[in-house]
């Protein structure tokens, strides 16, 4: 049976106080509505239907790339009214999922088994809580579901249910085309509820499935920043719990996160506040040192990242050592056993196996060979203002300290470069290039003496 989802995202959210729809609200380093879109893609759908209204172009545009079909909610008069508008553009056959921009986390193995649910026609996601006060209760007769009672409107045995609507279904398109013109909007609220859809499914005489999660999160929504916050630290201690049992060591799980993916070889050690995005790969017996960001890189085996560097866009080779406080950019490829270490910046630049800048240097648009190293203070000086050059350094170069690369350049395998030399021409191999004015003493001088007014 093809399959449609239906995603409500046609809220302000007021209680955020923001200028972004809610939907757009970061968690765990995507918008809410970015995760609903991921589990939709994760399924399959043949048709991915958005609900939106406030601030529909702002959405639409973080959207650009997403396959949806756009559905304008010009009123909010409602979530049964949010599904009608999708009628237009809902087949008739098929099944569709109902799903909300706000509730991010539900996954897509438990939505698979709301599918495999809907045997009859229509299955509901439930969820048994401890406290379910304010919520709307489950009202069964023999096991089989009957309606949905509000809170305010529920009876005081009716309000000891502890099984809740979550507001999340699975329906046959032939029902919600056949049930949602009829809904009503008689009510305190006048507004139309999609409730009542389950109602209208026993009037017919169908078995109304159900299905609860695993985890409470998944069908935990936002409505204001206490609640984005309290997500958050669920999310981040379900993911933790995930890489604890796959293997991965983390000296404190309560202070991780990981805002994208992330696959790990064997013994892998990530130290306490380590910020993981986008698409990351750590290769057996990588070490993360404390307080790191790594975003969209992949590190070999058994290398060393020490504590506060930030590696963004970066390829790094096995058994390399990197940081402390070292920063790696976009386009920065390090081979095996490469040596980068404190406050050493390296950008769209190629280290060749081996070699080493241990201390306070910018490398960028460079290409160095294997076994060469460059000295502290050392600066490639790729850009004349309006474009970028490249240096190429040789095998087993020795940059000397505080040394000015001005790129163009190509310094040859085996050269070397004095200490404090300004290098503006090709050093064929095995030569040393000085660059530098000439030392003058002048003897018998005399500091300058400071005023004491």
């Amino acid at each position: 049976m093809t399959l449609s989802v239906i995603i409500l995202a046609a809220g302000k959210g007021t209680r955020m106080n923001s200028r972004l729809p809610k939907v757009l609200q970061p968690l765990a380093g995507q918008p809410l509505l970015a995760h609903v879109f991921k589990q939709a893609n994760t399924l399959n759908a043949e048709r991915v239907i958005g609900v939106i209204g406030h601030g529909s172009a702002y959405v639409k545009q973080q959207f650009a790339d997403q396959a949806v079909t756009w559905i304008e909610q010009t009123e909010q008069l409602g979530t049964g009214h949010a599904v009608q508008v999708t009628l237009p553009a809902l087949p008739t056959s098929g099944q569709s999922l109902i799903l909300y921009g706000d509730v991010p986390l539900i996954r897509a193995q438990t939505l698979q088994q709301l599918q495999a649910a809907a045997t009859g026609g229509i299955a509901m996601m439930t969820l048994t809580v401890a406290d379910p006060t304010g919520y709307g209760r489950i009202v069964r007769q023999d096991d089989k579901i009957q309606r949905i009672v509000e809170h305010k409107d529920a009876s005081e045995q009716q309000r000891q249910i502890t099984e809740i609507n979550t507001g999340i279904y699975c329906v046959d398109n032939a029902c919600l085309h056949r049930w949602l013109p009829n809904l009503s909007n008689n009510n305190a609220q006048g507004e139309y509820y999609l409730t009542d859809i389950v109602e209208m499914a026993v009037a017919d005489g169908l078995n109304i499935g159900s299905v609860q999660p695993e985890y409470e999160f998944e069908v935990e929504g936002v409505n204001d920043r206490l609640q984005l916050a309290t997500l958050e630290r669920r999310y981040q201690a379900y993911q933790a719990e995930q890489l604890l049992k796959a293997g991965v060591t983390l000296t404190d799980p309560a202070r991780f996160d990981l805002r994208g993916t992330l696959t790990t070889g064997q013994d892998v050690r990530i130290d306490v506040n380590v910020i993981i995005e986008g698409d990351c790969h750590l290769g057996d017996g990588v070490q993360i040192g404390a307080g790191c960001m790594l975003n969209n890189v992949r590190i070999g085996a058994d290398t060393v990242i020490l504590p506060y560097s930030i590696l963004d866009g970066a390829v790094v080779g096995a058994n390399a050592h990197i940081g402390p406080f070292a920063r790696l950019r976009p386009g920065a490829e390090l081979a095996d056993q490469v040596h980068v270490g404190n406050f050493v910046e390296v950008k769209n630049s190629q280290l060749g196996q081996g070699s080493k800048a241990n201390h306070l240097t910018y490398i960028g648009d460079a290409i160095i060979g294997s076994g060469s190293n460059i000295g502290a203070g050392t600066i490639t000086c790729n850009y004349d203002g309006v474009n970028k050059h490249k240096t190429i350094i040789g095998d087993k170069a020795f940059i000397g300290s505080n040394s000015s690369l001005v790129a163009p350049l190509h310094i040859g395998h085996g050269a070397t470069v004095g200490a404090g030399s300004v290098v503006t021409k090709d050093v064929p191999d095995t030569t040393l290039a000085v660059a530098r004015g000439q030392q003058r003493n002048v003897e018998n001088y005399q500091r300058p003496i400071k005023n004491p007014n």
